[in-house]
């Protein structure tokens, strides 16, 4: 089954990088020599969203992100694991869960 590790985070908590970026190279060698590993990215900050919505068949533009949030999403995960256990313990993984939130939540299926 496939879940989605969501990455939030308070962007405006300084963070040294090198160190970050070191364990999330860690992170990602681990996770995908365990055959877990399907997707993953990390965003822009969200400074640079765009909101869109449609309302009465009007397209609505707008800057930055749909809601006000103390911590933002900065990035994701896209995993094959066996079930919500082992996701959340792949997510407990994420160097990001120590100063931020990893929302897992497993990807609907649709036959077509």
């Amino acid at each position: 089954m496939q879940y989605m590790a969501l990455i939030y985070k308070d962007e405006t908590i300084p963070v040294d990088m090198e160190p970050m970026m070191q364990a999330y190279g860690a992170s990602n060698q681990e996770l995908v020599a365990a055959g877990h590993f399907v997707a993953g990215d990390a965003l822009q900050p969200v400074a640079t969203a765009t909101s869109v919505r449609v309302r009465d068949g009007k397209t609505e533009v707008t800057d930055g992100p749909f809601a006000e949030t103390k911590e933002q999403l900065g990035g994701y995960y896209l995993m094959e694991c066996d079930n919500l256990d082992q996701a959340v313990e792949w997510a407990a993984k994420i160097p990001t869960a120590e100063s931020g939130t990893i929302e897992v939540r497993p990807v609907m299926i649709y036959e077509l």
